[in-house]
């Protein structure tokens, strides 16, 4: 619904939690993973508690780095993940039970390509940082509870904290005013009693059994691309000041999509916003486009969105999206939505609602988020 207004950053749910280690003297020493956990036998029966990580991951350029993967193993690879995302992309607004297994159906075509075009040490470290990027969820993994020796003792405590972070989660998403604070602070107290299961959980032996499983620690947190490639625009019938353009066309500049319709008041409240990009970012290399998704009867006729554009003063490209195909595609689900474009055509940001709503600083999140965009090759 337009109405509905969100007052922060709305990212797909990809949130890295990152486990803390020491790095004791190691005496047994367990065989690493066979590869990436997209195998049915590896989630087992906690599979809905266990975050899939392994095509954030593959988007990463600090992990293509690590992985030591040549040129064109980038190429081969951005051309699979661009295959995959056109589904995983639009499959984030499921309830998980949907959700999770198309994402575990895609990550079964992302491991056979691994299988298939890179080698058994760069297979045995995408493994190893999955783990990590998993966190303590990991130790709930079949194969992972199978070398380690967890007991189901164990098995039990970790689902007990896992329960008490997923409900805490729960809680805080669904609240509002002066309990929002409480609840991000009983959210806050149950991550915290996760992360210490392995203290609290773990035996000594198994701690170091751990540590070798894992490898040399890659710190997942701060990965700057774990987001889709964007959907290519579907071909339309009507641009509004440019002619047709494509995401493909654009690479090599950052782009800014937004998604709006002109009669939706809130979409009005970030025209300024938009006429200022325009205005102060193409000379640095930023391309805006609006794509003008209708749900009146107005703003399906195309020469009224056009007079409507010249009313409000907005002269960069405007896509006329009117069988809302590029909406689909992109799995947007409100008026207005800005979407940020890295050079190589990654989803890097995105905003709901209006950017400057209620003291709500979203144009200067974009604009940091373009900046480090601009800087990287």
């Amino acid at each position: 619904m337009r109405n509905q207004i969100v007052t922060s950053l709305r990212c797909i749910v990809f949130a890295f939690i990152m486990i803390v280690l020491m790095c004791p003297e190691a005496s047994a020493q367990p065989q690493p993973s066979d590869g990436p956990s997209s195998e049915a036998d590896h989630y087992g029966e906690y599979s809905a508690m266990i975050p899939r990580r392994l095509l954030p991951l593959l988007h990463a350029q600090e992990v293509q780095d690590e992985l030591k993967l040549s040129k064109s193993q980038v190429s081969a690879l951005e051309a699979k993940l661009e295959e995959l995302d056109k589904v995983w992309f639009p499959a984030r607004l499921l309830p998980d039970d949907q959700m999770i297994p198309i994402v575990d159906r895609l990550e079964i075509q992302a491991v056979a390509w691994l299988r298939q075009n890179v080698d058994s040490e760069q297979i045995k470290r995408i493994s190893q940082l999955e783990m990590q990027a998993q966190s303590v969820r990991m130790l709930l993994r079949n194969d992972v509870r199978k070398k380690l020796a967890i007991k189901d003792s164990q098995v039990q405590k970790l689902v007990k904290l896992a329960q008490a972070t997923i409900d805490a989660q729960a809680a805080q998403r669904s609240s509002s005013g002066v309990l929002a604070e409480d609840l991000t602070r009983n959210l806050e107290s149950a991550m915290r009693a996760e992360q210490k299961a392995l203290e609290t959980v773990l035996t000594k032996e198994q701690n170091n059994q751990l540590w070798i499983l894992l490898g040399e620690p890659f710190n997942t947190s701060s990965l700057k691309r774990i987001f889709p490639i964007a959907p290519e625009f579907h071909s339309v019938s009507d641009w509004i000041n440019s002619s047709p353009q494509t995401l493909k066309s654009l690479r090599g500049k950052v782009v800014l999509v937004h998604f709006y319709a002109f009669q939706c008041h809130n979409c009005h409240a970030n025209f300024e916003i938009y006429k200022r990009w325009h205005k102060d970012l193409q000379q640095k290399g930023v391309v805006l486009i609006g794509i003008q998704t209708p749900e009146t009867t107005a703003e399906r006729d195309p020469n009224s969105v056009a007079r409507a554009a010249k009313e409000k003063g907005l002269e960069f490209p405007i896509m006329v999206d009117l069988e809302s195909e590029n909406w689909k595609a992109w799995g947007n689900t409100m008026w207005p939505t800005v979407y940020v474009v890295d050079k190589r055509g990654y989803i890097r940001h995105w905003w709901q609602g209006e950017l400057n709503w209620q003291g709500a600083t979203g144009d200067k999140t974009i604009e940091q988020v373009v900046d480090l965009a601009l800087s990287e090759k």
